[in-house]
């Protein structure tokens, strides 16, 4: 199949970038990641720079590929990372355009790699749990209710790879910030520092730039584990709480 490939490309932070065109022959079969791959290959060839992208595991787990594709994080396809999207999605002559995440929080490194260590601040800031002396329970010794276990491990499958943020017109971190305060928060080994880690999570969240939540829904369509708003519902009755009873 015969595609055309509109690509951004920026050779640094605060560089001047542009959209550049490349045509390029793929096999349906391939993964994106396997085709800008192929891509790269023609461009060495000629001499010329290679795209610069991020990856890691190429099986959906990690979720350092993200970037964007016709307009969609990870691309056309709904609970899906970009590793895990293949050509046959695609129609023979289809023009894919293809850019980095845009947010004012995630600074472009070069070309689709951007920096989203932000992500990693917030749960510097509080995403753990303390254990201050001796070992911890063993977790199977702690009865949990299924239903408050299921919550907990679906806000747990967030792979933090910045698709709520890109996707999102104000650029908000509520859906990752609020699944990491979730996952924790919902169960008894994490639930003593709740009050703490939601202020801290939530406060530095707001240092970093990230805008507000104004329940657009974006968030939830694009992410690629598929977590649900009503986390971000449940991070805004922690933090109220908190506001007022505690003490960070």
């Amino acid at each position: 199949m015969k595609l055309k490939l509109k690509i951004w490309r920026q050779n640094k932070k605060g560089a001047k970038g542009k959209f550049e065109v490349y045509d390029i022959v793929a096999n349906e079969h391939m993964s994106f990641l396997e085709m800008l791959d192929v891509l790269n290959e023609q461009l060495v060839a000629e001499k010329k720079d290679p795209v610069a992208f991020e990856h890691d595991c190429r099986e959906g787990i990690c979720g350092t590929c993200g970037m964007v594709i016709d307009g969609r994080p990870h691309g056309l396809l709904q609970g899906t990372t970009t590793c895990q999207l293949h050509m046959r999605f695609f129609k023979d002559g289809d023009t894919i355009v293809i850019e980095p995440y845009r947010s004012k929080a995630f600074p472009i490194v070069k070309d689709l790699v951007v920096d989203r260590s932000p992500l990693d601040k917030i749960i510097q800031a509080g995403g753990f749990i303390s254990v201050n002396t001796g070992q911890p329970q063993d977790a199977n010794n702690i009865p949990i209710d299924k239903d408050t276990s299921s919550k907990a491990m679906d806000a747990a499958a967030c792979i933090g790879c910045g698709a709520c943020v890109a996707a999102c017109p104000n650029g908000a971190a509520m859906l990752f910030t609020s699944a990491k305060i979730s996952h924790l928060g919902l169960l008894p080994q994490g639930a003593v520092e709740t009050d703490r880690r939601t202020m801290r999570m939530v406060t530095q969240m707001d240092k970093e730039g990230f805008g507000s939540c104004s329940n657009i829904g974006a968030c939830e369509v694009e992410c690629p584990k598929e977590i649900k708003m009503t986390n971000i519902a449940r991070m805004n009755r922690y933090y109220y709480k908190s506001s007022f009873f505690s003490e960070y």
